[in-house]
C-alpha cells in the first residue's frame, strides 16, 4: 500500500479537497474522491488486479495514482462537476466566463515571446508537487 495524495484546491472561490489512495495489493484498487465541505462530489476507482505480478508494481501504481489525482483536478477545473458542486444561485455557481484575449503587442521577429511569470519552486519540492501546485492555482 502506497501513501496517498491530498490537495485542497480553490475553484470558483470555493475550497475543494481531492484525495487519492491505494487500497493495497489485496484489493488492488486506486480510489480518488473529490469533496466539498465533507460531501463527496465525484469519485473514480481503478482496479489494477490484472498487473499485480509485474516488476516494479509500486512504481506503476504510484504513477497511476498521480495521473488519476491530476485527472480529477483537471476535470474539476474544466467545470465537469459544477452541476453537483454548486446549488442553483449559489456564489460560484455561475459558469466560468472565458478570459478575454490577451492584448496584442508587437514582437520583433528576432525576439521570442515573453513567457508567463513563474515563481521558484520551494526547496525540496518535486516536479509532481510543482505541477499539482500550478494546476491548483487560479491560473485559468
Amino acid at each position: 500500500m502506497l501513501p496517498g495524495y491530498n490537495h485542497n484546491v480553490r475553484y470558483q472561490g470555493v475550497i475543494f479537497h481531492i484525495q487519492t489512495e491505494d487500497s493495497g495489493v489485496g484489493k488492488s484498487q486506486i480510489t480518488t474522491l473529490l469533496y466539498r465541505n465533507g460531501t463527496i462530489i465525484a469519485s473514480k476507482k481503478t482496479n489494477y488486479s490484472d498487473i499485480v505480478r509485474i516488476d516494479m508494481l509500486n512504481k506503476v501504481v504510484e504513477d497511476l495514482m498521480k495521473e488519476q489525482h491530476k485527472d480529477m483536478l483537471r476535470r474539476l477545473k474544466a467545470g465537469e462537476f459544477d452541476d453537483r458542486a454548486f446549488a442553483s444561485g449559489e456564489v460560484g455557481a455561475a459558469p466560468a466566463r472565458p478570459l478575454p484575449p490577451p492584448p496584442s503587442r508587437p514582437v520583433a521577429a528576432d525576439q521570442p515571446p515573453v513567457p508567463k511569470p513563474f515563481t521558484n519552486p520551494k526547496p525540496g519540492q518535486t516536479l509532481d508537487e510543482i505541477i499539482f501546485e500550478y494546476l491548483a492555482s487560479d491560473r485559468d
